[in-house]
């Protein structure tokens, strides 16, 4: 079989390193960047440390508003779509790229499936909410990470075939965590010590984009007791210089280049805890056993914050102090799978009936 996969930004790229080779094993992949991360701190270096193939079509469309990007993005795979013919279409997570990928491809009456579904923060304000549940409804594959997925399609009554495979992102954790517990050179580089400092991120556009609420997230940062590390999304850093917020950032906090998923994971594993608004850093350091505090008032990975290693706090500054506190959890449940999703995948890929 031929298969058209979509992609755009760094989790993504993660999630394809689980798959890819695996897939190119027994069939065809025409893999397509779309180039909703731009920059090579959050593409290229990722093709290069986990050995996913290097794309067939770079679109470089990663600038401008959601339904902009979408827009162009959409044009763009639609005539792909045409020159390629595919069976079928691979899509992952929740972001435009998966959007424009999926839709496309529905369109062009070619069947999608749909790595990472079924997850839901039940906020239709965050533009990936509407991403995923829009792509579940035009998928006739959908691939859950976890029951909670699978129970989340079955209420909405999705028309695809839903099946729990687990998720591929723990296939990429479990290969490199070794590595990234015994490696202290980005903790030296940093002069900071193992277990004795905060990792952060911040880059959606409900915290990042409104002055306001930038501001509560700097002043969250700088009242911190711990030491902060924080990688500076693109996107965040020239929201800050707009909002005339940088120095007074970088006196207070340890700022960085974007990451490779490498060097960051190595951070992940050294860190106390994570304060974070990405849903893949939630899940990356769930899965490396380091607490996190999110910066968001919902969270498609509702299972860590009910195993108590996850917990909800907006931009309050007090109640990011107290989850910081807290004791870490006894027991992590294995809440994503064994490690072994991305053969999953591959195998209802090959057994689906298009």
């Amino acid at each position: 079989m031929k298969f058209v996969t979509v992609i755009g930004n760094r989790p993504q790229f993660v999630k394809a390193s689980a798959v890819s080779r695996l897939l190119r094993a027994e069939h065809e992949e025409v893999l397509v960047h779309t180039g909703q991360h731009y920059d090579d701190e959050l593409s290229a270096v990722f093709f290069d440390e986990l050995g996913v193939p290097r794309p067939d079509y770079e679109l470089a469309l990663g600038r401008g508003s959601d339904s902009g990007q979408t827009a162009r993005m959409l044009g763009a795979v639609g005539e792909l779509l045409a020159d390629e013919a595919p069976d079928a279409v691979l899509v992952y997570g929740d972001t435009n790229s998966t959007l424009a990928g999926g839709l496309a491809a529905a369109q062009a009456r070619v069947p999608v499936a749909h790595v990472e579904a079924g997850m839901r923060s039940f906020d239709r304000a965050m533009p990936e909410e509407l991403n995923r549940v829009l792509t579940d409804h035009l998928a006739g594959l959908l691939l859950v990470p976890s029951q909670v997925a699978a129970d989340n399609l079955a209420r909405e009554g999705v028309a695809g075939s839903v099946e729990l495979v687990g998720d591929v992102m723990v296939d990429v954790a479990q290969l490199f965590a070794a590595r990234a517990r015994a490696d202290d050179g980005a903790l030296e580089h940093l002069g900071v010590a193992r277990g004795a400092y905060v990792l952060a991120t911040a880059h959606r556009a409900g915290n990042v984009d409104d002055p306001a609420r930038l501001g509560r997230l700097v002043d969250l940062l700088l009242g911190l007791e711990a030491p902060v590390v924080l990688p500076l999304h693109p996107r965040t850093r020239a929201r800050l210089e707009a909002a005339g917020l940088l120095g007074r950032l970088v006196a207070g906090v340890t700022i960085t280049a974007p990451l490779g998923y490498l060097t960051f994971t190595a951070l992940l594993h050294g860190a106390r805890a994570v304060l974070t608004d990405s849903g893949g850093v939630q899940k990356e350091a769930y899965l490396a056993g380091v607490p996190c505090v999110t910066l968001r008032a919902s969270t498609e990975w509702v299972e860590t914050v009910r195993a108590g290693w996850n917990v909800l706090v907006d931009l309050d500054a007090v109640a990011a102090a107290g989850a910081l506190a807290r004791p870490v959890p006894q027991e992590r449940p294995q809440l994503y799978g064994d490690g072994r999703a991305g053969g999953r995948v591959v195998a209802a890929l090959a057994g689906w009936s298009i």
